[in-house]
């Protein structure tokens, strides 16, 4: 018996299959077309080409498994947040999604201020508007294009629009739909008060249902299409970050964990909403009912990386990069790294900041470059942990995933710059991983969460922080609090 997770990513769609206890046996990841980028700060994806790279995977894992879709008993979904995918009455895509790192609606985001007062944004969704936020890009559409927007019946996020193309049904989760600036967190509904000073149809959204519960089955068509079996269950599922929080068991107070994928998240458990009165960190439901978290988010972390190499190293591996970047010393030569590729969100909220280097010269070498870049990306994650901890949520250690935990150069880097024990799991899959674990829960193979995540996930690496490293990293991580203050007049200012 398998339990199928489904992670729609940026970069590709992940299908895993789980036993029945939990582990990981098989997996597979079908890409995803480059990402849209027609003017600056904006990001757009095809919806379809989600689908296209869900069937591959699906059908590519089952193979791997040597498996008939009837040997999977439930399907999870999990997926890039934010992402604004538009449907007219036929079920055709409108237009290419708005994904989570576009950042063209701060003309947007000053409209929902000024119409609905910034304190009432706040009461209503627990968190500040933002532009990567799938509400202004609604809006967006509605100023820019009228015609699309007129065609609206549904909006959906990305991972539930390959959701309605397994199932025909029209659902999300209350983890996810709380990243749209349109749901109550606290009361984990829909915000029906914003939507009607907004005057929004409240028809076009879909119905939210907690991760673990099954929204819909496999249709007949969705079958043909994958090799599942048609009526197998699909439960709600989480975006993709309360989703690799269940994969990384964090479930009680003191639980935080760092992803770095595309982007970076500093991800804490809390039994009640508890939110940041500057708004620097966003205050989500979880995947687990009753329950919420606060998260730190870097825009443009695995993503700086990926910059530099698709730019300036294309020949090179991401493990090439790495193993140069320890070739330079800890601080990179007083160089610093700003990663605010796509804007940014913890803590300064900025849509118009801009990265590069500071400090640069002409003694600096390509190796202080790379090391510059992670340890940018590090003090930014850095920036969330102390702002979480401010909160007075604890950190009693930090458990990586993502891409950036594969590296042990990048995970000794992490444990020094935080000052805190990191953790590393048995099983780094995320998103995909904790999708299945809740089809597990949701069709009745385990008992419940906490159990489950005992039996299934284990740590297989602790590291604590080097006290020389540490003393060194958090002066220059004060250092590099200075710069983004010192620049935001520039990046006003054109």
């Amino acid at each position: 018996m398998y339990h199928l997770g489904i992670d729609v990513g940026t970069g590709g769609t992940r299908a895993l299959l789980t036993d029945e206890r939990g582990k990981v046996r098989y997996a597979v990841t079908a890409t995803h077309e480059e990402i849209s980028i027609a003017q600056p700060l904006w990001a757009e994806q095809r919806p379809e080409n989600w689908w296209d790279a869900a069937q591959a995977a699906i059908r590519g894992v089952l193979a791997q498994a040597g498996a008939s879709g009837s040997d999977v008993h439930g399907v999870g979904l999990s997926g890039q947040m934010h992402g604004l995918v538009l449907l007219d009455r036929e079920d055709a895509v409108i237009r290419p999604a708005l994904i989570w790192c576009d950042q063209r609606s701060q003309p947007q985001v000053d409209a929902i201020n000024r119409i609905a007062g910034e304190q009432t944004v706040l009461a209503c969704t627990a968190n500040p508007m933002l532009t990567g936020f799938t509400l202004p890009k609604l809006l967006w559409v509605r100023d820019h294009e009228p015609a699309a927007f007129a065609r609206i019946c549904k909006v959906l996020l990305p991972k539930d629009y390959v959701r309605f193309r397994l199932t025909g049904e029209y659902a999300t989760d209350v983890s996810d739909a709380s990243g749209t600036g349109l749901f109550d967190v606290a009361g984990r509904r829909w915000s029906e008060e914003l939507i009607r000073i907004l005057g929004l149809d409240r028809s076009i959204l879909p119905s939210a249902a907690e991760s673990a519960c099954v929204t819909a089955q496999v249709s007949e068509a969705a079958a043909k299409a994958t090799g599942l079996q048609a009526g197998t269950p699909v439960v709600a599922g989480a975006g993709d970050q309360a989703g690799g929080a269940i994969g990384s068991g964090i479930l009680d107070p003191g639980d935080v964990s760092c992803t770095i994928g595309t982007s970076g998240v500093v991800f804490a458990y809390t039994d009640s909403p508890t939110y940041d009165p500057a708004g620097r960190v966003h205050t989500f439901c979880h995947a687990i009912a009753g329950a919420w978290h606060v998260m730190g988010v870097t825009q443009g972390a695995g993503l700086s990386l990926k910059w530099f190499r698709d730019t300036l190293a294309p020949s090179m591996s991401y493990d090439d990069l790495t193993a140069e970047a320890a070739r330079a010393p800890s601080g990179s030569h007083g160089l610093f790294w700003l990663p605010y590729l796509m804007g940014e969100r913890t803590p300064h909220l900025d849509s118009r900041a801009r990265g590069g280097w500071i400090g640069l010269t002409a003694g600096h070498t390509r190796p202080d470059l790379i090391r510059s870049l992670l340890e940018g990306v590090s003090y930014s994650q850095r920036d969330g942990l102390e702002i979480i901890e401010q909160m007075g949520i604890p950190v009693k250690s930090v458990r990586l995933s993502g891409g950036g935990a594969r590296s042990a150069f990048w995970r000794r880097m992490l444990a020094d710059v935080f000052g805190k024990k990191v953790v590393v799991l048995e099983t780094q899959e995320g998103s995909a991983y904790g999708a299945a674990l809740l089809a597990m829960i949701g069709t009745g193979a385990f008992g419940s969460m906490r159990d489950l995540c005992r039996e299934a996930i284990r740590a297989v690496e602790s590291l604590e922080p080097d006290p020389r490293a540490a003393r060194m990293y958090a002066e220059r991580h004060l250092v590099y609090k200075s710069l983004y203050p010192a620049l935001s007049g520039f990046y006003h200012s054109r």
